[in-house]
């Protein structure tokens, strides 16, 4: 627990984290926290822990004009860190907004503050047609400059920070989970406001299928798998990545649990691995219901044609919203692809995607 203390102190916190499955890596977010805070629980509500930061570190606002924390007195402010293609902040917006529809006409605002990972959720087009295919209707903070983040000392994706009408942050939530005491906070705080007719909690959930659904989490056995040299795990093609180059790579003759292998001329750079020329694979053994691939294209923007495998046939039932039966499906833009979905028992499988287009670029596999 002491190194874990220093970890977060340093700065390491994120990078150690992100090499561990959603379980283990939620359960790991909240017991570091509380060993820097032991008096706060997961989910709070009774103490102060600070005074809402400024947003104005904000490069630009989608759904609002920029919003202060002076204009929000006298509200219950929801402030949601996301970015639009990490499965685990996917899978907690149909909740966020629930929550603002819920409460909306009662005092509540809710703020997105849209941290990226990835260099393209930068860019401001790529994150409007997200909020736009999202359904997300609330205010967006794009904070491609990290200020938001850093002024609430933030380190996880997702994390909910919950303000009451005076300004003062009541309480946190970090990762998926805890919704419905999340909703107490958010009901505790709206009476405080002086709110005395709330609705019913937890009614008007939609439900929600696709990348959003539940993860099934008593069979993920595979952790958060980047593609890029900065994070790259259990890499498996002969002779290891190459760095900055392109390089042909080929595939190992087996895989290991959990590894991973390319196959043709790829170029690797610290958060992708980018196809040179068709056709290339990539090919991965895991375990977990779901699996997903952070892809995009080039610059020039064509479409990128794929066909993906599970254990060396068509997916079948189980490919993903991403994908035919077949297993093809086209690369349009840069985001999460839900690529298989099994639909029978889950167990050991080896995934592979061959692109018929060059110029793909492939960033991180997540599973659920």
């Amino acid at each position: 627990m002491l190194a874990a203390v220093i970890a977060i102190a340093l700065g390491w916190d994120r990078g150690l984290l992100t090499q561990l499955s959603y379980t283990s890596t939620n359960r790991m977010e909240q017991s570091l926290i509380n060993a820097i805070n032991p008096h706060l629980p997961a989910v709070s509500g009774a103490h102060s822990e600070g005074e809402l930061p400024s947003l104005s570190g904000a490069s630009s606002w989608l759904n609002s004009a920029p919003v202060t924390p002076e204009a929000l007195r006298g509200r219950v402010v929801v402030i949601d860190f996301w970015t639009y293609s990490r499965i685990n902040c996917l899978r907690s917006l149909p909740y966020v907004e629930a929550w603002y529809s819920r409460y909306k006409d009662h005092g509540l605002v809710v703020i997105g503050v849209h941290t990226p990972e990835f260099a393209f959720e930068r860019n401001e087009d790529n994150v409007r047609r997200a909020v736009s295919d999202l359904g997300i209707s609330y205010p967006v903070a794009l904070d491609n400059d990290y200020a938001i983040w850093r002024a609430f000392n933030n380190q996880y994706w997702p994390a909910h920070y919950f303000v009451d009408s005076t300004g003062q942050i009541r309480g946190h939530n970090f990762g998926e989970g805890d919704y419905d005491q999340s909703e107490q906070i958010i009901r505790q705080l709206l009476t405080e406001a002086g709110d005395t007719n709330l609705p019913l909690p937890g009614t008007g959930i939609a439900d929600v299928n696709g990348v959003q659904a539940a993860a099934d989490m008593t069979h993920v056995q595979s952790p958060e798998t980047y593609l890029g040299y900065r994070r790259a795990q259990s890499f498996a093609s002969p002779g290891g990545l190459v760095h900055d180059s392109p390089h042909s790579y080929q595939l190992p003759v087996s895989l290991a649990l959990n590894q991973w292998a390319l196959a043709g001329s790829w170029a690797v750079d610290p958060e992708k691995a980018v196809l040179n020329a068709a056709p290339g694979k990539i090919e991965f053994r895991f375990f977990a219901r779901d699996l997903h691939l952070v892809l995009g294209q080039s610059a020039d923007g064509k479409p990128v044609r794929f066909r993906v495998q599970l254990d060396g046939a068509a997916p079948g039932a189980n490919h993903g919203t991403d994908t035919d039966a077949d297993g093809s499906g086209i690369i349009r833009e840069q985001r999460l692809y839900q690529l298989i979905r099994q639909s029978g028992e889950v167990g050991r499988h080896v995934f592979s995607i061959e692109f018929e287009d060059g110029n793909v670029q492939a960033y991180a596999f997540t599973f659920g």
